[in-house]
């Protein structure tokens, strides 16, 4: 089944704007500290030995507070969904804690870990792959309630009618099995089935990256209108900055296992000072020709270092820009940077964040944003003298 083609934000779509920033006064819903995820590297068949890790995530750090979307972005494999999967405990975290309202999810098991799920749940990102091709629509939003034993037969079916209508699917849908749904109606099944218990948190690991351009504006819109109707919390995931920007109040980069910058999305975006954030800005798809065509990219040399040995001291300095026109400093080699504040909230893991604060790449990415500020709501106010 088809739905109405609306334009997506990569394409110059007017997407709802994100909603105002949570107060610093919010209460912190989720805490992060020292996480870590690290799977195993054997070798042998009969006798296994253990000859590494990957570290897929090393050491993360951060706060979501109540009713806030927080945003984490980067390239594939920098361990950004594996950090979801490890607060909603699909992976058990290898070290570190996970503070969910006052509780360490990493150390729960059995009744207690299941009742902290019907407080945290989640949408994956491949809506084809999520959903049972054996159940129907209502047997899948209803699943979670069968499993936590939640109300009688009738009470689960009224759950379906109504959330069906809450996601923009008709409540008769709940007969179909999934094979008879587009990619964006499947994708509304999976957000009817996370909210089925009303949880306080939701993480949404790379929600529209698998869906057809024309459909991820709507489920954008969706997830900001059911925020601000049942006053939820997002941590969201994704690759694409553009999309990121739109929805989150604050986003954090994460490259190779760790957080390089945090800081809220609108200086994000318009003043970077991470060289690996600035990189991944000057990407982001322009949606005018003219622009387009005549912008500047800062194309990154070099491949992803692998997880299983990172590099010594910043993990980032291999391609690092930043680092070749200071001269390659040896701190960048011998010392591990640490997230610091460097403006209000503004938080970044760079020995030399500061020579990243006016400089021309930084200008490039600034000009870009005050260039299609017409074109996108939401966007940063101009920047004095950007041309």
């Amino acid at each position: 089944m088809n739905e109405p083609a609306v334009p997506s934000p990569a394409a110059g779509a007017t997407v709802s704007a994100a909603p105002a920033p949570a107060s610093d006064s919010g209460r912190t819903l989720l805490r992060v500290e020292g996480l870590k995820v690290h799977f195993p590297i054997k070798e042998g068949i009969i006798f296994e030995r253990h000859v590494g890790d990957i570290r897929a995530v090393d050491g993360v750090s951060f706060e979501l507070r109540q009713g806030e979307t927080f945003g984490l972005v980067g390239e594939s494999g920098c361990g950004k969904s594996t950090t979801g999967r490890a607060i909603v405990r699909i992976y058990k975290p290898t070290a570190g804690r996970v503070e969910f309202d006052g509780v360490d999810i990493a150390s729960l098991e059995g009744s207690e870990l299941r009742g902290m799920r019907r407080r945290v749940q989640m949408i994956f990102q491949d809506p084809y792959a999520s959903l049972d091709p054996r159940m129907t629509a209502g047997s899948i939003i209803a699943e979670p309630l069968d499993i936590h034993s939640i109300g009688s037969k009738q009470d689960r079916q009224d759950r379906i009618r109504e959330l069906l209508p809450l996601v923009g699917l008709d409540a008769a849908y709940g007969v179909r099995y999934p094979h008879e749904f587009s990619g964006g109606q499947r994708q509304r099944i999976g957000v009817a089935r996370a909210l089925a218990l009303d949880p306080d948190l939701i993480v949404a690991d790379e929600p529209i990256s698998a869906l057809d351009v024309s459909i991820q504006a709507q489920i954008l819109n969706l997830l900001q209108r059911l925020q601000g109707r049942l006053g939820l919390t997002y941590l969201f995931i994704a690759h694409d900055l553009a999309v990121v920007r739109h929805i989150s109040d604050r986003i954090a980069v994460m490259y190779l296992g760790r957080l390089v910058e945090v800081a809220s999305s609108r200086d994000l975006n318009t003043e970077p000072l991470h060289p690996y954030s600035v990189a991944l800005l000057s990407a982001v798809p322009i949606p005018d020709p003219a622009i387009e065509q005549g912008r500047r990219r800062i194309i990154l040399q070099g491949d992803v270092p692998s997880p299983a040995a990172p590099p010594s001291g910043c993990r980032f300095h291999t391609r690092c820009w930043l680092r070749e026109r200071l001269g390659n400093p040896e701190q960048c080699v011998a010392e591990e940077p640490v997230l610091r504040e460097l403006a209000s909230g503004h938080e970044v893991a760079c020995h030399f964040g500061e020579k990243v604060s006016g400089s021309t790449e930084q200008g490039l990415v600034n000009r870009v944003r005050t260039s299609i500020a017409g074109s996108v709501s939401a966007a940063p106010p101009p920047v004095p003298g950007a041309s």
